[in-house]
């Protein structure tokens, strides 16, 4: 089969998702390309040499402007912090390079455009790894959404709920300072609930919200580059993102939603849920449970009206057919799988994998105006061009 040389940037938590995803793709996905793991890059070089022989990697490098230059590469992934992101897409783009990159797109929504510009103009592919539009459950979600089977949308309602922030003498980690992330829980977990609601429901118009930081202050991470380390640092920082972003939404489709996103919500380890309301039926969807969906089917005889739980494990369910029997689920690891399954898909019609730098864009347009808005106090609408 033919081969496609992959350099990642990057080697820590997307890192790891993603070398897993490399090295299971062929396995389980009998596709006309195959990547080959050529070189990772990272800061470290003991670090990144380490992850190449832990994760199955040729080479490791520390200069990622090398990396992107060298003509044996023919995909880039971009799995850093997100102010990285940028000056790394224009360098592969004006190199030549397919492109894959972790989510949000940027750090704000000039920096996105300016990269979904700048693959335009080099005519490369380019995917967004919002990875969980890849979980069987939720593929099968827009599947019955297109059918028709919930009828005209009238709410839509996603929330992303974490804990891990809650104890304030967590250090202040890159996630924590606006130069580095963006922002806060808007963007990191923020952006994956906004690009569900654009691949289930469609495009936000406009938006009011409100964004809280509740720990202003935290210990400095002792150790370069930001990194958490077990006795933690007596200097206080200044926390510069958001621990919480929620706002009401207006759909082009004429439906209203509301959504939440917060990294202080105890118990809450994972809770990506959706819940989707119309005339003709409801679905609801949480990913600490991703092999099940519920289904509401509103015409049915009202006696008998009830949610009933979907095992979305059967061959005939999106990507599930590729993996184990029926009623044997799969994890989070496997929506990564399925994600590189769709960019080799893409690249052998030459066509552009989906979720793309066009979507990123979108999802980007939707938290500048949450942010906008969380300023001004009024409603705010959604500015993609």
């Amino acid at each position: 089969m033919p081969e496609i040389n992959v350099a990642l940037l990057g080697y820590k938590f997307m890192g790891k998702a993603h070398s897993n995803a490399y090295r299971q793709v062929g396995r389980f996905f009998p596709d006309k390309y195959q990547f080959r793991m050529k070189v990772i890059c990272g800061r470290d070089r003991a670090s990144v040499g380490d992850a190449a022989r832990l994760y199955g990697w040729e080479e490791a490098e520390t200069d990622w402007r090398r990396v992107i230059e060298r003509e044996d590469i023919d995909v880039v992934d971009i799995s850093t912090p997100g102010n990285l992101h940028r000056p790394m897409a224009l360098a592969a783009a004006r190199a030549g390079k397919q492109i894959i990159c972790e989510k949000p797109l940027a750090n704000n929504l000039e920096e996105a455009r300016q990269m979904l510009r700048a693959v335009e103009r080099a005519g490369v592919k380019h995917m967004l790894m919002h990875n969980y539009r890849k979980i069987p459950a939720v593929a099968y979600a827009s599947e019955l959404i297109k059918e028709g089977r919930l009828g005209t949308i009238y709410h839509y309602h996603g929330a992303y709920l974490q804990d891990w922030l809650m104890d304030p003498q967590f250090p202040r980690v890159w996630r924590l300072e606006k130069p580095l992330a963006g922002s806060g829980a808007l963007g990191d977990i923020g952006s994956h609930a906004a690009d569900l609601a654009l691949y289930l429901n469609g495009e936000l118009t406009s938006v009011t919200a409100q964004m809280t930081t509740f720990i202003k202050e935290r210990p400095l991470a002792e150790g370069s580059g930001g990194k958490a380390r077990a006795k933690r640092s007596a200097v206080m920082g200044r926390v510069t993102v958001d621990d919480d972003a929620n706002f009401l939404a207006r759909f082009r489709n004429g439906s209203a939603g509301v959504f939440e996103s917060s990294r202080f919500c105890g118990g809450r380890r994972n809770y990506n849920t959706f819940q989707i309301y119309g005339s003709g039926g409801s679905l609801a969807f949480n990913l600490e449970r991703m092999n099940e969906l519920e289904y509401f089917d509103a015409t049915e005889d009202r006696a008998g009206q009830g949610y009933r739980t979907i095992m979305v494990t059967e061959k005939v369910h999106p990507y599930a057919g590729a993996w184990w029997p029926p009623g044997h689920i799969i994890g989070y690891e496997h929506t990564f799988v399925n994600a590189l399954h769709d960019f080799l898909v893409a690249m052998e019609a030459d066509r552009l994998p989906e979720p793309n730098f066009y979507d990123g864009v979108k999802v980007q347009a939707v938290l500048d105006a949450v942010e906008r808005s969380a300023k001004s106090g009024r409603w705010e609408k959604t500015q993609k061009q």
